[in-house]
């Protein structure tokens, strides 16, 4: 068997995004202070209050589960929300405490969704896995939408068990290459009459970061010619309701630049298996140039002149390693779309921009 040495996503955190994205007003962790620090800034600029039970010491002896109770009872009546997230974590696993029954005794008025998930519950998305199953038992979706996010949560699991981040024992991050040399090809093509396609395959918010380079791509095309492809899993019929106002966002704002895909492949939750249909669709319009972005290693058939564009370094190594040496960070993404509602500029589609308007290409 073999271990996997460098740090991964756990299935803390996925609840705690899936939540998010099932619309609940407050993620409470129950657990020490900082468990989930940096995920909880990142999704209250999303829009959701994320709190803390605050472990203590003592609370390992003796349990908390009183105290579970009463900070329930305090965000209901401070917050009246609709829908409340309640998210175990390794603290809570080891001293057994019972969230189902702290919510019941809570009784409190909002929808209580107890998420009893730790940081060993095996894959990240078993912990996405796990709340849309207290999901549907509650009935905030239907049992048909979690079987369908399930098997696009399995799909996930063994894309990066097979070409993703858990593929290699060990991964050192990389800085991929630069921006410009792979900007300038792009607009190098274009200017000889060539055709660039752009797939995006895109996981969730992120869109809002990697959709810029279709913006980028159709400036250049009507700077200095050539011909355009865009491919996109941005069915806005798709997915919970909030992924599906992403897609809306981002279609709105492709709109605008001129760049609306011509062939959609999924939801932005469906990038697990909305790769297969980007790849056909690639194959399909005979690009001089293609350009993946999102999670390019869920796209069947790349080429070793692909660009592929990612926000996560130790992917970008993953890419090289595999001879993509036109793999591209954009590793600020992430951390930037949390807050937003359309799309942003990103590095390679601003670079690209720079050298239409400079003739360096």
């Amino acid at each position: 068997m073999k271990d996997v040495l460098h740090p991964r996503p756990n299935p803390i955190i996925a609840a705690m995004y899936t939540l998010r994205d099932l619309d609940v007003d407050v993620i409470l962790m129950h657990g020490p202070a900082g468990c989930g620090f940096m995920a909880a800034r990142r999704l209250e600029e999303a829009g959701v209050r994320v709190m803390t039970t605050g472990m203590q010491e003592n609370d390992l002896i003796f349990g908390a589960e009183e105290k579970l109770v009463r900070i329930l009872k305090n965000i209901d009546d401070r917050f009246h929300p609709r829908i409340i997230g309640v998210v175990g974590t390794c603290a809570s696993m080891i001293i057994g405490e019972n969230l189902d029954g702290a919510v019941k005794k809570a009784g409190v008025k909002a929808t209580v969704l107890p998420v009893d998930v730790h940081g060993c519950s095996g894959p990240n998305t078993s912990g996405a896995i796990r709340t849309l199953e207290v999901a549907a038992e509650k009935g905030v979706i239907s049992e048909k939408e979690r079987d369908r996010q399930k098997n696009m949560l399995t799909r996930a699991t063994a894309i990066e068990r097979e070409r993703g981040l858990t593929s290699q024992e060990y991964l050192e991050p990389h800085p991929g290459a630069t921006k410009l040399a792979v900007g300038m090809e792009v607009v190098r093509v274009l200017r000889q009459g060539g055709r660039v396609a752009v797939a995006l395959n895109a996981k969730k918010e992120t869109a809002y970061g990697f959709a810029d380079i279709m913006r980028a791509v159709q400036y250049a095309r009507e700077k200095v010619g050539g011909e355009t492809v865009y491919i996109g899993n941005l069915d806005p019929e798709v997915g919970l309701p909030r992924i599906r106002r992403y897609a809306t966002n981002i279609l709105r704002d492709l709109d605008e630049a001129g760049a609306r895909p011509s062939i959609l492949t999924g939801g932005l939750d469906e990038y697990p298996v909305a790769g297969e249909p980007a790849s056909r669709a690639l194959e399909g319009c005979r690009a001089d140039l293609r350009i993946v972005a999102g999670l390019p290693h869920a796209v069947p058939g790349l080429r070793a002149e692909d660009i592929l564009v990612t926000d996560q370094p130790r992917e970008l190594r993953n890419y090289i390693n595999q001879g993509y040496l036109r793999s591209v960070g954009e590793i600020n993404t992430h951390a930037e779309v949390m807050s937003t509602d359309k799309v942003l500029y990103c590095e390679l589609g601003n670079t690209i921009r720079e050298i239409v308007d400079g003739g360096l290409a």
